[in-house]
Parts: C-alpha cells; structure tokens; sequence
C-alpha cells in the first residue's frame, strides 16, 4: 500500500509540507518499528518530487497492531493486515485442522477504531480456548463457611443456637463456621457467565459454516463443567483482586483477561466499533498446519509412517567441527512421509509463486522472485539427501486461490514434476498448489 504522507498527517495547508512529512515519517516509522515487526510489515519513505509517500509492505502474518503517533506519542493510529485468502475459507480449515494454529493476542494498548474485518468467531474461539485452559488449571481452595449441621465442625455459634435452635427443639441445628475446601464458586461463576455470552454470540454465527457448532459444541461441554455454580459479574475490582492472587499461572492470568474481555465486550480489532484487542496470526505457519492436515488424511489412506518439524520429529543436526563455529545447527522438513521404498518429504511455502508463475514465463518473473524460488528448491534437495529409500520425492507446496486451482485441475497441472537420477536412487521433485480453501478429500 502507497499512502501519501502529507495526508496522512493532515498537513495540506501547512508551510513546506514536505519538509514537515518526510520528518514525521522518519520519526513515525521509528516509533513504531518494534510493533510492526509483530505483523512482519515493513514501512519505507519514498519521495517522487512532489510528496513524501509511505511505502506499506505486508510479509506473512495477519493481525492488528496500534501505531504511535509522531505528535501525541499516543496509539492513535492501528494497521490492521488482512488474510490474503478470505476468512469464509479461514474458519473451515482452522476447524478441519484442529485449531492447531489460531488468532493470537498481543499485549499492547488497546486499538481505538477498528474496520469490521474479522469474524466474531475468531474472538469467541480465542475465549473459550483460554476458559478450558482456566477450567483445567483451577485448584480447590480453602473458603470460610458458615452453615447449620447435625454435628459440631469448627466454631459452634451457642448463642444463635440457644435463641434459634432450641426454642424450635431442633437440637441438631448447631449453626457452625469452619474452612472448607471448595471450588471457587465465584470465579467458576464468572467462567459460567462468559461462556454463556460467548454462546449467544455465536448463535449468530452459524450461517458461516459447521466449524461454528464444533465452537458451540464446546462451549457447551465447558459450561457444562460450571453448571453447578451461578453465573456471576465481576466487577473491575474483583478481577483485580484475583490477579493479585499468588501462585498465579499463565494459563489463570489468560482466563482472567478472557473474562475481562467478555464483561467488557471487547471485539478484535477490525470487528466492532468498541476498543480492539491487538491479535496477531502467522499465515505461513497456518498454511503448514493445513498441508499437514491433508497429508494425515494420505497417510491413513495409503498407509506409511508421518513425522512433522512442529513437533520437531524431522529435526536432523547438523555437527560443525569445532562446535562453537558454523551457522544452522539442523535441517527440519515441515512434513516426512516413508513407506517401504519411497519417501516423500514436503515443504509448504506460503508464497505468491504459483500464482505469479502461472501468469508469468520464467524470464519475465522478476529477479527477487526467481532468487526466492532457487533457494526454495535447494532446500527441499537439502532434505532429500537426508532419506534412505531407494525413491525419494521432495515436493514444494505453494497456496493458490480457487480460481487458479479449478484451471489448473481442468488442464491436468496440479503437480508439475521432474525427475533426477543419481547412482541407484531416484529422486522426483514435485511443485505443487493447494486450493484455498479446500474440502481434505480434494
């Protein structure tokens, strides 16, 4: 994105305007260079001779991010970066998936105005993740109690049973206070009163697809953890009080701020008018998740062993003589398939490439393109040379919109393969695209 400095820091009319923009740029892009680094955005100035202009390039994270402003210091400014697939596909392979890879939020200052980009199921999913975490993490505490018993326990208030129970001759109502230990009924109510909003909200949400009830389903089963309790507010105060609590965890402190969250009905930034929570997801990271999930189903139909770099189960170091010296420590493919005498290794890249080489001859794609895809194939080469079957196939898998997919499918160009032999092996490189979005049985 291109954007004129001057308008943006509303300085028509001011003298020397250009002066003025290329400082505040300078000094904006500065300010913010740590926060766009989140979103792996780039800004660059650029001057064409008669305005500044702020040269906005996005790399392979979606999210939304505050940005200080040159003259108040404040976050008055957000950048929010959108998927480059729409979310209606986003959500079906996120369920298909498993939430593997998800929104995740960043601990800045709040967005003050957001643009309607980003469904409330993407906040719904997020809190309830956060609310199971707390449900799982909750330890029974010690509370003081007070309540009529057949029997002595701790403190016996005689006076009140002198004046109450004995003129009723109700001998066994000893009117006792002593620690119990007991769920914390306040804060399992708070978890009760979330959940039971998040539920009505994504209520409305059901035309975006079945991915949405798998999201109800569970929030169902975690109500069903808290049933026993009464929804409960919490008021600022008390949420407070509970975050000063010690021995506090990560996945309680989480749980708090999703509660917060939905007390205060917060939206992601980009979903409502209210104060956006900053979030951030990385799109490369989602796209291997997504060829992982695709390969799982192969590997169940076609038998075989699969290891994932996730997990880092394809993890292979790389020893430097002396230790001390040398540079990557280890080779991690995405994705490790092996049969009896074949293995297939793949690397998903979240990259234009295939759409560009579709559209383009080789030497019309540009030189930074081109350099990109070399280093591309030598790595996925670096990986065969780790298999030891007899056949190896390194296949790089590239994301490509439907359109693109169903032409490529009708002209029978899917895979585009080559084949190298080396000695008795035989090596088979594949480039390949997966259609965003796309059903696991395509």
């Amino acid at each position: 994105m291109r954007r004129s400095a001057i308008d943006f820091f509303q300085l028509r009319g001011q003298r020397d305007p250009q002066a003025q923009a290329a400082r505040m740029a300078e000094q904006f892009v500065t300010q913010n260079r740590a926060l766009l680094s989140l979103l792996d955005v780039r800004i660059e100035r650029d001057y064409d001779g008669s305005d500044v202009r702020l040269l906005i390039q996005a790399g392979s994270a979606v999210g939304a991010i505050p940005l200080f402003s040159p003259t108040t210091a404040r976050p008055d400014y957000g950048l929010v970066v959108q998927p480059r697939f729409p979310w209606a596909g986003i959500g079906p392979m996120l369920s298909e998936m498993g939430w593997r890879v998800s929104p995740a939020p960043l601990r800045l200052p709040l967005l003050r105005r957001s643009e309607r980009r980003v469904p409330l199921w993407v906040l719904s999913f997020m809190i309830l993740v956060r609310l199971k975490a707390l449900l799982d993490s909750l330890n029974r505490r010690f509370e003081i109690t007070t309540e009529i018993r057949r029997a002595p326990r701790g403190t016996v208030d005689w006076a009140q049973y002198a004046m109450r129970s004995l003129p009723r001759a109700n001998a066994l109502a000893l009117p006792c206070t002593f620690p119990d230990l007991r769920d914390d009924r306040f804060l399992k109510g708070a978890v009760r009163h979330s959940l039971e909003r998040q539920l009505r909200a994504l209520e409305t949400q059901k035309e975006q697809g079945a991915f949405v009830h798998r999201l109800m389903e569970l929030g169902q089963q975690l109500l069903r953890r808290v049933q026993m309790v009464p929804a409960y507010v919490p008021s600022p105060a008390t949420l407070g009080a509970w975050l000063q609590r010690p021995m506090r965890t990560e996945q309680f402190v989480n749980g708090l701020q999703a509660i917060e969250w939905t007390v205060e009905e917060r939206g992601l930034a980009g979903l409502s008018d209210l104060e956006g929570i900053p979030w951030t997801m990385p799109m490369d990271q989602f796209f291997e998740a997504w060829v992982e999930t695709v390969f799982r189903v192969v590997v169940q139909r076609t038998g075989g062993q699969m290891t994932v770099g996730r997990k880092r189960e394809t993890t292979h170091p790389i020893i430097w003589e002396p230790t001390y010296l040398g540079s990557q420590k280890s080779l991690v493919p995405d994705i490790w398939l092996e049969w009896d005498s074949t293995t297939l290794i793949v690397d998903a890249k979240y990259k234009r490439h295939w759409e560009e080489f579709q559209h383009q001859s080789w030497s019309n794609v540009e030189e930074r393109l081109r350099e990109q895809h070399r280093n591309d194939l030598l790595q996925v080469l670096a990986y065969a040379n780790l298999a030891r079957t007899s056949t190896v196939i390194a296949c790089l898998a590239y994301p490509c919109s439907s359109v693109s997919w169903d032409s490529l499918r009708e002209r029978g160009r899917l895979i585009h393969k080559a084949e190298l032999t080396v000695g008795s092996r035989s090596l088979h490189l594949w480039l390949t695209a997966r259609r965003w979005p796309q059903r696991l049985n395509e």
